[in-house]
């Protein structure tokens, strides 16, 4: 959020418009994607990481694109903003390992997930799926291509998680 009030052209021009650092950060991006991928892949069992190492594997497709193209910085760091929810979706598993499913910490952080999931997860992706069909005249066809696939992808994954994380956290 930061970052779009100190660059306001971003909000007109994902494409070729990023602050400094931006394309930094996205191919740093890109290198831990990469590394939670391989460390799943070796330490996971696949049935039980497929979903993720997909998430993974489009989210590197796609920031792999503007890292290399040094365009659509901008749009990749909207979708960075979904990674904000992660840090309460990370809680809630360390606190599920620890068995502390059953205290106040437990259920404060289920709320904060839900609430920054709606803001993050579900809003964020809506927005961008918006821009990207809005924006489609100036978006060649392979990017937009892309971008279509990988919202289409994103979009039913979060949506399915959402509810997975209601249903278990509130109507056990």
């Amino acid at each position: 959020p930061r970052r779009f009030c100190l660059h306001p052209g971003m909000s007109e021009d994902l494409v070729g418009t990023h602050p400094p650092g931006a394309h930094s950060l996205v191919a740093v991006s890109v290198g831990y994607f990469l590394e939670d991928f391989v460390d799943m892949l070796f330490n996971q069992k696949l049935h039980q990481s497929w979903e993720l190492l997909f998430h993974h594997s489009v989210v590197i497709v796609c920031f792999g694109v503007a890292v290399l193209l040094h365009q659509y910085v901008g749009f990749a760091l909207v979708a960075l903003l979904v990674e904000i929810n992660s840090i309460f979706l990370h809680l809630r598993q360390i606190l599920l390992m620890a068995n502390l499913v059953h205290t106040t910490c437990y259920r404060l952080n289920s709320i904060i997930n839900l609430g920054t999931y709606v803001v993050f997860r579900i809003a964020t992706l809506a927005w961008m799926t918006r821009w990207l069909f809005l924006n489609r005249e100036n978006v060649p066809p392979a990017t937009y291509a892309v971008g279509t696939v990988g919202m289409a992808i994103m979009t039913p994954m979060n949506i399915i998680l959402f509810y997975r994380l209601v249903r278990s956290d509130f109507f056990k």
